[in-house]
């Protein structure tokens, strides 16, 4: 009867951690805020984008990863890229704005 307790402690301690490594990040892997806080920051600079009438003629991708904001496309003049990164870079909560843009 102890043994049989003493199991089911040690799987219930076993499925305990294995919950807290799954969601943990690694520097190769968001964790699950980090995904979501991403997720957030792209949908931003995307109807920002949309919304300008200058940009949104143009298909410019977003992406974000932990923060980090890249830009790729095609735009027709360093303006649009300079305005493209000016929009991302006002977005709240990115540590930074890679710029993938490519003027036609």
């Amino acid at each position: 009867m102890i043994k049989k307790r003493w199991v089911v402690a040690c799987l219930m301690l076993v499925m305990f951690s294995a919950t807290f490594l799954a969601c943990a990040s690694t520097s190769k892997q968001s964790s699950t805020g980090e995904y979501v806080d991403d997720s957030v920051i792209t949908t931003k600079v995307k109807s920002l984008l949309a919304a300008d009438d200058f940009l949104k003629s143009f298909q410019i991708g977003v992406e974000t990863y932990k923060g980090v904001v890249q830009l790729s496309g095609f735009v027709n003049s360093q303006a649009a890229v300079d305005k493209a990164v000016g929009i991302a870079e006002s977005v709240q909560g990115i540590k930074s704005v890679k710029n993938d843009l490519i003027v036609k």
